[in-house]
């Protein structure tokens, strides 16, 4: 990302970049930045936008082999085209001879480093890889947002926001906003401000059911569950959810017995250390051998749904009910 930001500052460009990974709104930034530097009049006549899967190869590369008209350079935005997952021989060969006038910008989510299409844009321009942002840069980052806005908030409230928001850059700024906006000319930010504005993520729902569960407070856990169901949630994906985060409780309870730092849990599930700590809490209230039926417990009862033998909104449900009974 330096390269890329240190061509923009320059002016130097390559003649290709690819910019990939999970974390999107980096990604879209990256993006913008590049194509208003590369065509800072918005000149249409020298810029074209692909998109998708069904991208003739050959008229674009026509089009790549047209010069610019009134202009220093043709800039090509492609996105998503499942060039660096499928093979594209033709415009990997295209690569090692592109004319001096033209960029291209690629823009994918995924891709296989042993690609030609890959190899030929590492040689010919830049790589951006964007991955998910680790909680301390989430947290400075938006720390400084709130800061160009007059406001300040605490470690601890900033972790309560993103325990509601995750950690998507994307949606953590959009709840970000509402947050300024609702605070109006306050300047602290409160954990009671984040739990009246900030809209939950589905996955945290079910973390708050599973930590209802651990509670053994059932009444709460299947009012969530009901919830998640009249906002359209599919059984099969809370059940998924669920069983995911029953799987975390089981390995961050077995990290523990083998003496494992949370840091280290945290890296391992590619959570944040916040996020380990409130796992850890709830895996408290089980035994591992009681974790480890709980996940076999959910793979049956998927099993279960695929073959007929279980109602899907019925099938959770009877989970969350077991794993939320008090024990005898």
């Amino acid at each position: 990302m330096k390269n890329i930001q240190e061509d923009i500052k320059t002016g130097n460009f390559k003649q290709a970049y690819l910019l990939y990974g999970e974390e999107a709104y980096l990604k879209q930034q990256y993006k913008h930045k590049l194509v208003q530097a590369l065509n800072p009049e918005d000149d249409t006549m020298n810029f074209n936008h692909y998109e998708g899967r069904n991208i003739d190869v050959k008229e674009l590369i026509d089009l790549c082999e047209t010069m610019p008209f009134f202009a220093d350079r043709r800039v090509v935005l492609l996105e998503d085209t499942g060039f660096f997952k499928n093979k594209c021989d033709e415009l990997a060969d295209y690569m090692k001879e592109l004319p001096d006038y033209l960029c291209l910008i690629f823009v994918e989510n995924e891709v296989d480093k042993r690609n030609r299409m890959y190899k030929a844009v590492k040689a010919a321009g830049r790589i951006g890889e964007f991955v998910q942002q680790d909680e301390k840069t989430l947290m400075r980052w938006a720390a400084g947002l709130l800061k160009k806005e007059g406001k300040m908030i605490t470690q601890r409230d900033m972790e309560l926001l993103l325990t509601m928001t995750g950690v998507d850059m994307g949606n953590l700024r959009m709840e970000l906003e509402k947050i300024i906006s609702y605070t109006g000319d306050r300047d602290v930010v409160t954990g009671e401000d984040i739990l009246e504005i900030c809209t939950t993520q589905t996955q945290n729902k079910i973390f708050d059911m599973v930590r209802a569960v651990t509670e053994k407070n059932q009444k709460r856990a299947l009012d969530l569950y009901y919830d998640l169901l009249t906002l359209k949630e599919p059984p099969m994906r809370i059940l998924f959810l669920l069983a995911k985060q029953f799987r975390q409780l089981l390995l961050v309870k077995e990290y523990a017995e083998e003496g494992i730092p949370q840091p280290v849990m945290a890296s391992r599930l590619g959570v944040p250390s916040f996020v380990v700590k409130n796992i850890a809490v709830c895996a408290r209230s089980y035994r591992i051998s009681e974790l480890r039926q709980a996940v076999t417990d959910f793979v049956d009862a998927e099993e279960a749904v695929k073959t007929g033998r279980l109602q899907d909104v019925l099938s959770v449900e009877l989970l969350i009910v077991k794993y939320s009974s008090a024990r005898r």
